[in-house]
């Protein structure tokens, strides 16, 4: 249970840290376009970091059950 609740909260923190560098991202879009671009590729990042914690939620959930 101990590394669900882990998994759980690491999440969160990525959503988080996803959903600011988006923010960011459309921020400087007129402005700078250099930090655009690189808030949206850490973005991209985390996006992929996320969708592997989703595949082990789920591995997770069907071993427990």
């Amino acid at each position: 249970m101990i590394r669900k609740d882990q998994l759980y909260r690491y999440k969160k923190h990525l959503e988080k840290r996803y959903r600011e560098l988006v923010d960011r991202a459309s921020d400087y879009k007129y402005i700078d376009e250099c930090k655009s671009d690189r808030s949206a590729f850490k973005a991209m990042r985390i996006l992929e970091k996320l969708s592997r914690i989703k595949y082990l939620d789920k591995e997770i959930s069907n071993s427990t059950l």
